[in-house]
């Protein structure tokens, strides 16, 4: 159709189109029936991921000769920007809503979502022969489609599925942690393309020490998974209130983290545009994060979000944890050398709400040092990494980075080395509840 047109018009009809298309759609379906919170939580999801991941690979496809652009004007890093984000919502937002439409039935709800899948690809592979002579396809596109479908559009469908049916919580919380990273840091970065102004090992530590700062925010994403069943999304929130984790010692740790890692950057490179971010951070979670997600936790927990509120603040983290960190207990052998070690460390510092027994008065028979607390579990490594929370911030920083995925099974693996195997809990000597080693 678009042979039909001047070269010019053609350009306007096929940039236009694949924006106003996707939108079109997005918007019939919301007219259609209006989606639930979860439904929107789910589009906001895949879109997301979506754009995050068609972007690099739009500009690999230029690299590698599977597709180019041919376009001026709301152009970046070569990608026609109404292209990419009419691709996002043609792949996230999209099939999520019409996910959330499907009766799928335990039995048949994969065979639903591989005839989406399956239907999704067939129109991508119609629409981009016709994108000329905005997208030039090379002799390899189907190459570049085949890794956009793996890598993009799969994961999208998956992250609505699970969050539609409230399932994979830990999984859709990293998910969200991957977009929101890509998409609220490293984009906006990446567009101002700072130059370091500094010698380069001033620059290496300042980098560090905002990986550092980003910490709070990882561990508070997945404490709200592992303890609240929810993700930090708004439309997909925690059905428990949570206090333990980075929660136990300030009150917005994942905004915090984002304020501190822009305010890290402009430090590291020199570049006081990117204190912007830090400026946006405070005001989102000031204002709209103070008035809409306080209120819905006032709604949601009553009574213990106001004591929670009251001894926790928002910005300036505390020292030590507060005390509405919910009690929690290490269980440690007696007859493990290593493991005494670790419990009369934890004992000299005087953990809040962490009381330490024995592994033998447990019920079970314990193979490893066991950290429990209201829905949550952790052996091992983990389980140290756990209780550090429960000291000082310092530790509690350290044991966020200790029970990282990767660096905890290494550390596993360490620890296992050096003689603190699994091995069965036996029956050892206690008094007052506290561990006592015999010889």
């Amino acid at each position: 159709m678009t042979g039909l047109l001047d070269p010019a018009t053609a350009v306007v009809v096929v940039r236009g189109a694949a924006v106003a298309g996707p939108l079109l759609l997005v918007v019939a379906l919301c007219v259609w029936r209006t989606p639930s919170p979860r439904a929107v939580g789910a589009a906001v999801t895949a879109t997301a991921w979506a754009a995050l991941l068609l972007l690099p690979l739009n500009v690999a496809a230029s690299s590698f000769g599977w597709w180019t652009f041919r376009a001026t004007g709301a152009v970046w890093f070569g990608v026609p920007v109404d292209l990419w984000l009419g691709w996002s919502l043609l792949w996230g937002a999209v099939p999520a809503l019409i996910q959330s439409r499907l009766r799928t039935g335990p039995g048949r709800g994969i065979g639903a979502l591989v005839l989406l899948t399956a239907a999704l690809v067939w129109l991508d592979l119609a629409l981009m022969p016709l994108g000329e002579p905005v997208v030039v396809l090379g002799g390899a596109w189907l190459v570049g489609e085949a890794l956009g479908v793996a890598t993009a559009l799969v994961p999208a469908l998956l992250l609505a599925r699970w969050t539609l049916r409230r399932t994979h919580v830990v999984l859709r919380a990293w998910g969200q942690a991957v977009w929101a990273g890509g998409l609220l840091l490293a984009l906006p970065v990446l567009a101002l393309s700072p130059e370091p102004r500094w010698p380069a090992p001033v620059t290496s530590i300042g980098v560090q020490l905002t990986l550092l700062a980003c910490l709070p925010g990882l561990a508070a994403m997945r404490e709200l998974a592992a303890v609240g069943h929810g993700t930090p999304l708004p439309y997909d929130p925690p059905s428990r209130l949570v206090a333990s984790g980075p929660y136990a010692y300030l009150r917005n740790p994942m905004q915090a983290a984002i304020a501190a890692s822009y305010a890290g950057l402009a430090l590291a490179f020199g570049e006081p545009a990117l204190l912007l971010g830090t400026l946006v951070a405070v005001g989102y979670s000031a204002g709209l994060g103070e008035w809409h997600e306080g209120e819905q936790l006032r709604q949601a927990f009553g009574p213990p979000y106001r004591a929670y509120r009251a001894a926790v603040r928002p910005w300036l983290p505390r020292w030590r944890p507060a005390p509405v960190l919910p009690a929690a207990t290490l269980w440690v052998a007696a007859d493990c050398v290593e493991c005494t070690g670790v419990a009369r460390w934890f004992a000299h510092r005087s953990p809040v709400n962490l009381e330490i027994r024995p592994a033998a008065d447990h019920p079970e028979i314990l193979y490893r040092i066991t950290y429990e607390a209201p829905a949550v579990r952790a052996q091992g490594v983990a389980a140290v990494a756990r209780a550090l929370a429960h000291v000082h911030l310092g530790w509690a920083l350290a044991g966020w980075a200790l029970d990282l995925p990767g660096v905890r099974h290494f550390g596993q693996l360490g620890a296992d080395a050096f003689g603190a195997g699994p091995r069965p809990s036996r029956p050892a000597a206690c008094t007052a509840g506290r561990l006592m080693v015999t010889s």
